[in-house]
């Protein structure tokens, strides 16, 4: 089963009350898995980022102007990576390190909180390089929220998938995502390269 309800009609009392939405699935979701392949997951964004990319939404949708609640639930949202009751595999495209969200400072300072959030208990952060051969076509980023839901987030929409067999499709491909990424010294590696480029601008 999938549901869909447009961004406009979500977003129409601004971006506080679907931040606060979301804090609500991370804090019953224990255990979660995210493909981020162009830009940094939600929960481990700085402020200065969280801000860039709430402005652009706020801008893009025409919906009410409430960037900073928004980022403010969404820095709430990140007491999930320090309660010791919750743990997050993450994914993040080599691309989304590069993508330009704010300029080099923002970048610098997403960069600096990757590397010093990546050794946290909660989190098992794995970089996929662009070249690597991966077991499964290409596909746009996507969380799985425990064993019940996978989420897209659409130019449009949020898009929700239920259906367990499509569910199991969807764990299938993460395993083949996670096992083409770098993680550890390797993914650091990545990163870093990524923070040297962005100091150089």
């Amino acid at each position: 089963m999938t549901s869909f309800i447009p961004w406009q009609q979500r977003l129409s009392t601004g971006t506080e009350d679907i931040q606060s939405e979301v804090i609500d699935w991370y804090r019953r979701t224990r255990h979660g898995k995210a493909y981020v392949p162009t830009m940094i997951w939600g929960t481990l964004q700085t402020e200065a980022y969280a801000t860039v990319i709430l402005r652009r939404v706020v801008d893009f949708l025409g919906v009410p102007d409430d960037v900073p609640a928004g980022v403010a639930k969404r820095m709430e949202r990140q007491q999930v990576l320090y309660d010791g009751e919750h743990r997050y595999e993450v994914i993040l495209g080599e691309q989304a390190l590069y993508t330009n969200v704010g300029g080099p400072v923002v970048m610098c300072g997403q960069m600096d909180r990757l590397l010093r959030d990546m050794d946290l208990p909660a989190v098992h952060l794995g970089v996929l390089p662009t070249t690597a051969e991966v077991g499964v076509v290409p596909m746009p980023g996507f969380n799985l929220h425990g064993d019940d839901r996978a989420h897209y987030e659409l130019v449009s929409t949020g898009l929700d998938i239920t259906d367990l067999d499509e569910l199991a499709l969807h764990r299938k491909a993460f395993s083949a995502l996670s096992e083409a990424a770098r993680h550890g010294s390797a993914a650091k590696e990545l990163i870093s390269k990524a923070l040297a480029f962005w100091s150089s601008k």
